[in-house]
């Protein structure tokens, strides 16, 4: 066989991907691999920042004296909650969004487990903070009670999630736990996405009322959960051929 025919003949190809003569991938495929990797936990953290730097303004004005407005008066009055709540969105956003790099979490699997011990309850607590405030603290101008039963309802179903996952976990049954966490995790970050869901009703309209408010609240809240099980459905038969091979 001629260089030029060696050269041009098609290369290999092993579980779906291309491998040269000794049966391992290309160096650009693997960047390639890695760089894809990281777009989702990357994207995560983005979506993150949303309740991490309001927390941290208003983790600022409990701190720093802020003046009392009728937006804060009830968080001046009891701040336990509230901070709670924040240091325990933050912690989970950011370190979650981490077990969400595939090739990250295989490569250091005991980070991956010490991560998750502090997630779950860190999850948890927000979840639990969160249906507190919703329950307790004097509602705002354009707060409803439609929203304080779906705040209710969500913080139920992500605390659920997270027991579940960890239930299933405790039984080794991985890809049920990965489902479970993922299903919270989404949940979880429904701040995030209702800033999107927001923007168009605040450039066309201003500020929404009371039931338009409850309907972009809960739209975060559904889109997520609807990308976390389309994920979730895309994924299944990976997670089913992994545990059996």
């Amino acid at each position: 066989m001629s260089d030029e025919s060696t050269m041009h003949s098609p290369r290999p190809v092993r579980g779906g991907r291309a491998v040269d003569g000794q049966g391992r991938a290309p160096a650009s495929a693997g960047r390639s691999a890695r760089g894809a990797g990281w777009w989702v936990p990357a994207g995560l953290v983005a979506l993150s920042l949303v309740p991490v730097v309001a927390g941290a303004m208003r983790l600022n004005e409990l701190i720093g004296g802020a003046a009392v407005t009728a937006d804060n008066a009830r968080y001046f009055a009891s701040p336990l909650p509230v901070v709670l709540h924040i240091v325990s969105v933050t912690i989970y956003s950011i370190l979650g969004a981490l077990q969400f790099a595939p090739r990250f979490r295989r490569r250091r699997p005991g980070w991956h487990r010490a991560a998750g011990r502090l997630l779950i309850p860190c999850g948890l607590l927000a979840a639990v903070t969160g249906m507190w405030m919703a329950l307790f603290y004097p509602p705002t101008v354009n707060d409803s009670g439609v929203l304080v039963v779906m705040r209710v309802v969500v913080g139920t179903a992500m605390a659920g999630c997270i027991l579940l996952g960890l239930a299933a976990v405790r039984r080794r049954d991985f890809a049920r736990h990965q489902a479970w966490m993922v299903r919270g995790y989404a949940l979880g970050m429904g701040a995030g996405t209702q800033l999107l869901t927001h923007l168009p009703w605040f450039v066309l309209y201003g500020t929404p009322d009371s039931f338009p408010r409850a309907v972009l609240m809960g739209a975060g809240w559904l889109i997520n959960i609807v990308v976390a099980e389309w994920v979730l459905r895309r994924r299944r038969p990976q997670l089913r051929t992994r545990l059996v091979s």
